[in-house]
């Protein structure tokens, strides 16, 4: 018995040994199959991540091909720049611009591409970005950049701060186009837009000038007729009253009685007397209209004389001498001439211009302690220059738009009729010259004359 109870613990042990093996083979096997599920399933996830990568790596280099090549095309320069104002990144157009390679340009420092004068400005504009101002993500300036040529034109640069994900600025993106040729082409048009404004004011005015002439012209030629008539009846009412005063003076010689009482009761001597004063101022005033009907008449222009050759000097010697005995002043005129000079044209009609012009300069300077003219004469620019100044108080704004009008003169009444100027201007026309007037930085005015240069 006792052998029997040692033989069943042993068989006892030996069932279940064999049921333990087969119970933990079981879960080995479980626990494999498993692992290999998870090993599958992560190899699968590899896989396709793996996939993923690789198609977003190529729209990734698409799209880096695609801004790369944007980039490229673009023909405004581009530069990237880190937060200590180092080259990071440079565009084709700019390598083209400085003629070196990109490799050489990245890691440099931007102030080194740029011009000296301009050194200031470009740091002025990276240190605001690099600080990253709300008013500073883009701010613009006019920079000069340093290429194997030497400066480059002018051109108009964009600074734009640099951000990253979370909003810290980490450099600057400069963006910039040439404006040399542009501001060279609309200095060119404002230029072409000024010469159209003139030129259109000056055709204004000569239609005007025009029109006013044809009217004054006929007014000239109506005031003719009138005016003949006072000449022809002033000068033999002139005649009758030196018959009359022949022939009281031979009645009071022969009849001192009842004759004498006759000519005092009906003041017979004063009123002879004053025939000849008022004769006088008739026949001056009549002298007066029939001038300015022949500066109106002027209007016209046909030339009566041939033009030649003029001596410049001679004529403004001569045109002086008129001029100060007929104002009978004091004012010291100063007469500078080139040796030489000479225009082509009418003389009686330039010396006229000259004579206006210093006419007008010495009334200028009336009543001032030192009146002092000057005029002078030179050769400028293909044309002989004739300058009258004064030393007076100079031409009003108001005036200068209308000095050349007709009739307009800023002399009290009596003193001018305002067609000096008008007259002068339209004769240096005429003779394919100009007349200009300006004011003296020292005070006074100044008129320039200038006419074609004779043969």
């Amino acid at each position: 018995m006792t052998g029997e109870r040692r033989d069943r613990p042993d068989n006892i042990l030996a069932l279940t040994g064999s049921g333990l093996e087969t119970e933990l083979t079981d879960n080995q096997e479980s626990v494999w199959r498993d692992v290999v599920k998870r090993v599958d399933e992560v190899y699968s996830d590899l896989l396709r991540y793996e996939a993923d990568l690789e198609s977003k790596n190529a729209e990734l280099e698409e799209a880096q091909s695609f801004i790369s090549s944007v980039i490229a095309s673009v023909s405004d320069i581009l530069v990237v720049c880190d937060e200590n104002g180092l080259v990071l990144q440079a565009n084709p157009a700019f390598v083209a611009l400085l003629g070196q390679a990109e490799a050489e340009l990245v890691g440099r420092p931007l102030l080194d591409l740029v011009g000296a004068p301009d050194h200031d400005e470009a740091r002025r504009h990276l240190c605001a970005g690099a600080r990253g101002d709300a008013g500073a993500r883009a701010t613009d300036c006019e920079l000069h950049f340093l290429t194997a040529r030497g400066p480059s034109d002018v051109m108009a640069i964009n600074f734009s701060g640099r951000f990253d994900h979370s909003g810290r600025c980490v450099g600057s993106v400069l963006t910039g186009r040439p404006i040399g040729e542009l501001r060279r082409a609309y200095q060119a048009l404002h230029g072409a837009h000024l010469e159209l404004q003139k030129a259109q004011r000056k055709l204004i005015e000569q239609e005007k000038m025009a029109s006013l002439g044809r009217l004054v012209a006929g007014v000239a030629h109506e005031l003719n007729n009138p005016i003949s008539f006072v000449y022809g009846n002033v000068h033999v009412l002139d005649r009758y009253r030196k018959t009359l005063a022949d022939y009281f003076a031979e009645e009071e010689r022969l009849d001192a009685g009842e004759g004498g009482e006759l000519r005092r009761k009906y003041r017979v001597d004063s009123i002879l007397a004053d025939l000849e004063p008022l004769i006088e101022g008739t026949l001056e005033g009549a002298k007066r209209i029939s001038e300015i009907v022949k500066n109106l008449r002027r209007i016209s222009f046909n030339r009566t004389q041939e033009a030649h050759r003029i001596d410049v000097e001679r004529i403004l010697t001569t045109a002086t001498q008129w001029a100060a005995r007929a104002k009978k002043n004091h004012a010291r005129i100063d007469v500078e001439v080139a040796p030489g000079l000479a225009v082509w044209g009418n003389e009686g009609q330039i010396h006229q211009i000259v004579v206006n012009l210093i006419d007008n300069a010495l009334d200028a300077v009336r009543g001032r302690k030192h009146q002092q003219i000057e005029v002078r004469a030179a050769l400028s620019g293909g044309e002989v220059e004739i300058v009258v100044a004064d030393n007076g108080a100079g031409i009003a704004d108001a005036a200068f738009d209308k000095m050349f009008e007709p009739f307009f003169t800023t002399k009290t009444v009596g003193e001018g009729t305002g067609l000096g100027l008008w007259i002068s201007y339209a004769i240096a026309r005429e003779h394919g010259g100009s007349i200009a007037a300006v004011n003296r930085e020292h005070g006074g005015a100044q008129f320039t004359l200038r006419l074609p240069v004779g043969g």
